[in-house]
């Protein structure tokens, strides 16, 4: 009975998707390798291990520059839950989390870059924000609101009766930070600060735009660089298994500590405070909260003024943005589809097995099921398109093949998110419904289509506009497979920069960055629906 239920059958499906795709990619990988073992082992050189040596080292302080701010603007917010003003400052910091990094890359060259508005003002003693400092402040831009999120999250965990007690003494600010507000940072300081330094350590279009050259390179950007430029598989090959190797140590330190790994806060409704601050401490918070501000809403302001400044009806007009637009649109709705329909046959399939177990120890097959989605973290998609790249480039053409890597790659990376929004929602409609289907026998499609969807209708929509937004903002996979006949909006606009077109690029950055910021809106808009 058990392995003929068809969630069963579904989800085992959905987990030969995911196997043959990071097996296709480990397959180019090893053959490639053992084709040229010799040329793998001289890409160990004195610039592999400088390219490591960056990697971790802006990771780290990409990490510190976003984690120790995020605290105190954290705690700031947490000590003034009521404020005009509050909500939106949170809302704020949910953006940078919906934008495509290629479109705050173009925010921060036009805020802090040699021609930006700070320039301007600078003068020609303004520092070049390429390289390092580029970066840094690229990866703070998202993950400060990030970090502050869950900190802020955390924080609201700590028991009413603790703050009323805190009252009652008399405690002040001082004291309350060490004996309350500090236990609960620091709890939850490892598994953030892993989360922000995974997202940094795997970071492939800032540095990519904002890198600057061979100084300011990681493994991924120099995977790329191997593959479109030098063409140089073995060195491809050395560089892949080093990424693949730091990315597992980290999720692995990250599934240790019960870190987050979609970066997804659902932040409580704010509770009521016993303390108040004081007149010093409330203005020097007041400072925080508007210098973190002004930080994270000066690259999106500074986006949407030059994509103003842009010739937008001539963009609109050209049909190589017409085309770049509807591949865009094409794909990423087909990636969105494919997501929601392999996250929804893994979550069946777990459901099923679990209440199939009947109390004995969960089977592979149904730990696989439920964790399966999580091990494309440990693989970057630049990573996958590169074992790929390697499998293909000798039977096939490989640009040619480019919607399909494009379509499948973020299709299965977007899967965490898409299992995040619609698990709850099934496991709570099977709960209900479980034995009056045994009983009457409903199964396979009449399930899915007569009990389960109006359970599933708006959590499976909020799974669908997230995966659509991060696909359509994806520059990862096309950087390697696009081609001049298949353009998404990302790789055409990496082109227009390329080439110094910088004005068509912000028109076209303020194009993708408003799609994909509605998407997340409507995703985030459904998602608190559902939980009404």
């Amino acid at each position: 009975m058990q392995r003929s239920d068809p969630r069963i059958t579904a989800g085992i499906v959905a987990l030969g998707a995911i196997a043959l795709l990071i097996g296709g990619a480990f397959a180019g990988l090893i053959l490639e390798g053992a084709h040229d073992l010799r040329g793998a082992a001289s890409a160990f050189d004195l610039y592999l291990l400088s390219v490591v040596r960056f990697t971790l080292w802006q990771a780290v302080l990409s990490t510190l520059l976003s984690i120790v701010p995020a605290l105190f603007v954290a705690r700031a917010l947490s000590r003034h839950p009521r404020f005009f003003g509050r909500g939106f400052i949170l809302q704020l910091f949910t953006v940078p989390l919906a934008l495509p990094a290629i479109v705050a890359a173009l925010g921060i060259l036009a805020l802090y870059g040699r021609a930006g508005y700070f320039a301007a003002i600078g003068g020609q003693s303004w520092p070049d924000i390429y390289g390092l400092s580029g970066i840094l402040v690229a990866h703070v831009f998202f993950n400060l609101p990030l970090a502050t999120r869950l900190f802020l999250e955390a924080l609201g965990t700590v028991p009413a009766d603790q703050w009323r007690l805190a009252s009652q003494l008399g405690m002040g600010a001082r004291p309350a930070f060490r004996l309350i507000e500090w236990p609960v940072l620091q709890s939850a300081l490892p598994g953030v600060a892993g989360l922000v330094f995974m997202l940094c350590i795997t970071s492939f279009t800032i540095v990519l735009i904002l890198g600057g050259g061979p100084a300011a390179t990681t493994l991924e950007v120099a995977i790329y660089q191997a593959l479109r430029f030098d063409f140089d598989p073995a060195r491809a090959v050395t560089l892949t298994v080093l990424q693949i190797a730091l990315t597992f140590a980290v999720v692995l330190a990250l599934t240790r500590l019960g870190a987050n790994v979609t970066g997804d806060a659902n932040l409580p409704v704010a509770p009521r405070r016993y303390l108040s601050a004081g007149p010093v401490e409330t203005a020097l918070n007041v400072v925080l909260i508007a210098l973190a501000l002004l930080f994270v809403a000066g690259p999106m302001a500074a986006t949407v003024a030059s994509g103003l400044g842009a010739d937008l009806s001539r963009l609109a007009g050209e049909s190589a943005v017409r085309q770049a637009t509807l591949t865009s649109a094409i794909l990423g709705l087909l990636a969105a589809l494919l997501s929601v329909a392999l996250s929804l046959s893994l979550i069946m399939g777990r459901r099923a097995l679990s209440l199939h177990r009947r109390g004995s120890a969960r089977s592979l097959l149904e730990h696989a099921t439920d964790t399966g989605a999580g091990f494309v973290l440990v693989v970057p998609p630049i990573v996958v398109g590169a074992g790929w790249f390697l499998l293909l480039r000798t039977v096939a053409d490989v640009f040619a093949i480019a919607p399909v890597m494009v379509v499948t790659v973020n299709a299965v990376m977007a899967m965490p998110f898409a299992i995040r929004a619609m698990r709850p929602a099934y496991d709570a409609a099977s709960e209900r419904h479980e034995k009056l289907c045994a009983q009457l026998g409903i199964s396979g499609w009449s399930r899915l289509r007569l009990v389960d969807w109006p359970s599933l209708r708006r959590p499976l929509a909020t799974g669908f506009a997230f995966a659509m937004a991060l696909s359509l903002g994806d520059l990862g996979v096309i950087a390697l497979f696009g081609s001049d006949s298949v353009q998404t909006l990302p790789y055409l606009l990496l082109a227009r920069m390329g080439s110094y077109r910088t004005a068509d690029a912000a028109g076209l950055a303020l194009l993708l960055g408003a799609v994909c910021l509605a998407l997340v809106v409507a995703a985030d808009w459904l998602g608190r629906g559902e939980k009404s």
